[in-house]
């Protein structure tokens, strides 16, 4: 594959990943309105696995901590905030593996692969963000983070498989909703999106695993690097406007490429 073409794809992923705007949905769009080859499932393990390492590296403090209280959950001790915020992961986390099952033995994810769908979704979840995070109170931290808490937006981070939702998107959405400041929304958002990324590409590489070969592993690590570094951008700046700026330019860039979409597939 053309190293123009890794560098786009790589870009696309990790800008989007962790922004509200949806990185499959743009990943999607990409062959189906330029033409440009599909990038297959080798390149889309391979982003997965650079944005999956720029989270980590970005919230590390917040990994190590969960990382640590994860042994003692295996322990069956839940006395830490480590082991606590481990078995909301899990919790959060066991919804969207649920329904990517489904979607996929039943075949109804390649049909949820088209620019109408994401048009719809883009302008409809683009506007229940705006929604909720003009309407939702500010009172929780997320070291208030709950069970109960943690399974709502697992529920509504396994809507991010219909492309065009925006993982990161939906969960901040739930997060403001039930009353999380934008800052901490957003950072358990990211702290979600590790095991939803490490399930997904885990599930990919099963079947990248008897396809990939020398090349394909070539263009894969390339692609891998160019997604680390634009996530790593990407979350910085994200987290540096939340200071100042709402959720809303990202809101109208949904809105705006949501009728475009439209227009465009229903012409």
């Amino acid at each position: 594959m053309a190293l123009t073409h890794l560098l786009i794809l790589a870009l696309i992923q990790g800008v989007t990943e962790f922004l509200p705007i949806s990185s499959s949905g743009h990943l999607i769009l990409l062959p189906n309105l330029t033409g440009m080859q599909d990038q297959g499932q080798v390149i889309d393990v391979a982003v997965h696995v650079g944005t999956l390492f720029a989270v980590i590296l970005y919230f590390w403090s917040d990994v190590k901590v969960v990382t640590i209280g994860s042994t003692r959950l295996m322990r069956g001790k839940i006395d830490t905030q480590g082991a606590f915020w481990a078995l909301c992961l899990i919790l959060a986390t066991i919804p969207v593996i649920v329904f990517g099952l489904a979607l996929k033995l039943s075949g109804l994810n390649d049909l949820l692969r088209s620019t109408a769908v994401i048009g719809w979704t883009m302008l409809i979840f683009g506007l229940v963000l705006y929604w909720a995070d003009q309407t939702g109170p500010t009172t929780k931290k997320a070291t208030n983070w709950s069970i109960k808490d943690a399974a709502i937006m697992g529920l509504w981070q396994a809507l991010a498989l219909i492309p065009g939702t925006s993982r990161s998107g939906i969960t901040i959405t739930a997060g403001r909703q039930l009353g999380y400041d934008r800052e901490s929304a957003a950072r358990l958002a990211m702290l979600m999106s590790i095991p939803t990324i490490i399930a997904s590409g885990a599930l990919l590489s099963v079947e990248v695993i008897q396809t990939a070969d020398l090349a394909a592993a070539r263009d894969g690590a390339i692609a891998a690097v160019f997604a680390f570094l634009a996530a790593l951008a990407a979350l910085a700046l994200m987290f540096r406007l939340l200071k100042s700026v709402s959720f809303t330019p990202y809101v109208i860039y949904r809105v705006i490429l949501g009728l475009i979409l439209l227009a465009i597939a229903y012409s």
